[in-house]
């Protein structure tokens, strides 16, 4: 069978679970045109930890794990198995080429993980093993994680990093139609470099004013994520909600 791509995807509010837009026809039509992984292994930018964690939760609860939306959201259930197997042998392996890592027996699966794959799998067919963004990576940490657990793509396992292309919740504008051209601008300069230059990419902070676009780094991280597992870059989607976040998606060959 074909390698799988990497992807990376930018899953917005919470919201995005309820939504059909754009980028959940997109996010869908990845689904449908991808033959069906054997597994997803997906970081989140909403697990942060102290070291390297893979969850081993063969039952992963949904985690609604923000507050103040309407009751429907909280109604959600993604009720995707985990595969603990596959957990401890990732954990194994990398423990084994000196990356200190351990696996999490009782992680539910946030937002982060659950708002998109109920479009990109609503049938939650698909077990998930969720790894976690440690507190000390940077960019280069990222890609170089990815990077080693590429080979799972030929075993037709989906590599996932789940964050945002743009992401400064300060400039957040609900119901507004209006483009950040600050954010706009910053990933269209992040994939250009993601295209022509990957070691200019992993050092995006040298863009001006990065932290106008990214106050903190752990929405973009999980990029890097999919990026070390996957070269080549393409555009899935390209788009902007709610004024300032970008909810690009990204597919790495």
């Amino acid at each position: 069978m074909a390698k799988l791509p990497a992807l990376f995807i930018s899953h917005g509010a919470p919201t995005l679970a309820l939504e059909q837009s754009a980028t959940t026809s997109a996010l869908a039509r990845i689904g449908q045109n991808l033959p069906k992984p054997r597994a997803i292994v997906i970081m989140s930018a909403h697990w942060q930890s102290a070291k390297l964690e893979i969850s081993s939760n063969p039952q992963p609860k949904t985690w609604h794990d923000f507050s103040g939306f309407a009751p429907e959201l909280y109604e959600i259930q993604y009720p995707a198995a985990g595969q603990p197997a596959l957990a401890e042998s990732l954990a194994h392996q990398l423990t084994a080429r000196g990356i200190t890592c351990s696996v999490n027996p009782v992680r539910a699966c946030d937002h982060g993980v659950w708002a998109p794959l109920k479009h990109l799998y609503p049938q939650a067919d698909v077990p998930i093993v969720q790894v976690s963004l440690p507190q000390h990576y940077d960019s280069v940490a990222c890609y170089q994680l990815g990077a080693q657990l590429a080979r799972l793509r030929d075993e037709q396992i989906l590599l996932i990093g789940s964050g945002n292309i743009t992401h400064n919740l300060q400039a957040l504008r609900w119901q507004a139609d209006s483009i950040d051209q600050t954010a706009k601008a910053f990933k269209l300069w992040l994939l250009q470099q993601l295209k022509i230059d990957i070691p200019s990419a992993l050092d995006w902070q040298q863009y001006p004013n990065y932290q106008d676009i990214h106050p903190s780094d752990e929405h973009l991280l999980p990029l890097f994520f999919a990026l070390g597992a996957g070269q080549r870059v393409s555009v899935v989607h390209q788009s902007m909600a709610h004024h300032s976040l970008g909810m690009d998606i990204y597919r790495f060959d």
